[in-house]
């Protein structure tokens, strides 16, 4: 990356530059391969935080299965862990995960489970595992909530087989004038479910997958209690990827985690942060971090620049930082900051192989949080910041009361924000198809075809607040 005259004396955040278009021969957004270059297996650069209220089974499935990579919390328990891992690297490459229930539950029972999933249905299924019926809000309509299903599923099934092309799917479903159809075995058992759209996105996307085959997952390990032996046992249950996670990553705590880590897991995947400077980098490499994360502040429920005047303007973070971990040939994840497609782009631009998303993705169907509705009827979630009074009083709950009480006096993020689901882009895939598509586009404006060739051709300016403010949609009429 370059900048587009000379470097300013002074830090910039994303929204302070913009980037120049460049001489492309890529013909296409299509044409655009945008395999991240930090070896982890992800095909797209997007990485979900290890935030309590966004991370879960279903975040890292829908996720995963599309490119990405979900980071677990450190605060989950390890058999939960394992539960949640084997459950992610059991889920099929294609078909999404339908919800399912008997014909004996309740219309209650399936519209507490509905907005788990972007597909809007829930499937019927009997005793020997084929689907028997569809139920959607739609159905509910006239009834009470504790009416049996089989008095109002839809019985007339589309049934899509096992390895039709995508293509063939997304033409059945389109000429039955249906958005979702479950996907069948030889046997006529369920094994999962297709829309429209994912038949789409099966054909646009491939998926993070490890040497095994199955999806990628992440869990965050902190810096007290024994970090090796948790390691270890995350290793164990089939962990890819293993994130040394703290808000202050450039103390000597942090460096002696990584070393006992990197002791008892030598070919393990480790990243570890957060830093903002060269010399974080430096030594958080120098311990034995493969990725270093880059970030101090810039999150949505981060307070810690308000309350502590610390962190770093996000977009000179990166660059610099990138740059150090590039001497040593590593990486870094750019992480906080983000609120549009154009961020990412620029996070790419200065160097990241891979982009963190947190509170983007909390109103989602498949964030971890229980979907609520306001008293408009509007659905929302609740998010969280990580080192807000909430969490911490998640992280301590097997501490004394004192000892909890004395850590709840001080806190760096807010515990409670509504984050409202977009009523035409309710789901996880739904951003991942902004954010790629913006990324994609970016590189054939600066002629790449890759995330390496687009941050050696990207072209940097910087710009006045009036610029950022020129470049911002109209809604409605001026």
């Amino acid at each position: 990356m370059r900048f587009l005259g000379s470097a300013p004396p002074y830090d910039l955040t994303y929204s302070d530059v913009f980037m120049v278009p460049s001489l492309s021969s890529v013909p296409s957004r299509f044409d655009v391969d945008l395999s991240t270059p930090d070896g982890l297996g992800t095909t797209i650069p997007v990485v979900v935080a290890n935030m309590t209220a966004v991370a879960g089974r279903r975040m890292a499935e829908t996720v995963a299965r599309r490119g990405g990579l979900t980071v677990l919390p450190q605060d989950i328990p390890l058999d939960v862990i394992d539960t949640v891992v084997r459950y992610v690297k059991s889920r099929h490459l294609v078909y999404d995960t339908p919800i399912t229930l008997d014909s004996s539950h309740t219309v209650g029972d399936a519209l507490g489970l509905i907005h788990k999933r972007a597909h809007d249905a829930v499937v019927i299924v009997g005793a020997d595992g084929r689907p028997e019926g569809i139920f959607t809000e739609r159905d509910a309509a006239g009834f009470d909530r504790f009416t049996q299903l089989r008095n109002v599923m839809s019985r007339e099934l589309v049934l899509l087989k096992d390895g039709t092309a995508p293509e063939s799917m997304y033409e059945r479903l389109t000429d039955a004038r249906l958005h979702f159809a479950p996907v069948v075995d030889g046997d006529g058992r369920l094994l999962g479910c297709m829309t429209r759209k994912g038949a789409l996105r099966s054909t646009i996307y491939r998926p993070a997958v490890g040497a095994d085959g199955r999806l990628l997952i992440a869990v965050a390990v902190g810096i007290n209690g024994d970090p090796a032996a948790k390691a270890k046992e995350l290793i164990a249950t089939g962990v890819d990827v293993l994130v040394i996670d703290t808000a202050h990553g450039h103390q000597t705590k942090t460096a002696a985690a990584i070393e006992a880590v990197r002791a008892v897991a030598p070919d393990a995947k480790i990243v570890a942060g957060n830093v903002v400077t060269i010399e974080g980098t430096r030594d958080l490499i120098n311990a034995g971090a493969d990725i270093v994360k880059v970030g101090v502040g810039p999150g949505a429920m981060c307070t810690t620049r308000m309350m502590t005047g610390v962190g770093r303007p996000q977009f000179s973070a990166v660059l610099d930082c990138a740059a150090e971990a590039a001497r040593h040939g590593k990486h870094i994840w750019a992480d906080g900051g983000v609120r549009h497609p154009r961020d990412v782009a620029l996070a790419l631009a200065g160097g990241a192989a891979n982009v963190m998303f947190g509170s983007w993705l909390a109103g989602t169907y498949e964030s971890a949080a229980d979907t609520l509705r306001d008293p408009d009827g509007r659905l929302y979630k609740e998010s969280f910041g990580m080192a807000s009074n909430r969490a911490v009083k998640n992280r301590s709950r097997s501490e004394t009361p004192f000892e909890r009480a004395r850590k709840e006096l001080f806190e760096e993020g807010i515990s409670t924000s509504r984050m409202y689901l977009h009523p035409d882009r309710p789901g996880v895939e739904d951003i991942i198809d902004d954010i790629v598509a913006g990324v994609r586009s970016a590189c054939t404006y600066a002629g790449a075809a890759t995330i390496p060739d687009f941050h050696e051709r990207a072209v940097v300016g910087v710009q006045s607040a009036a610029g950022y403010s020129e470049g911002l949609p109209q809604g409605t009429s001026w």
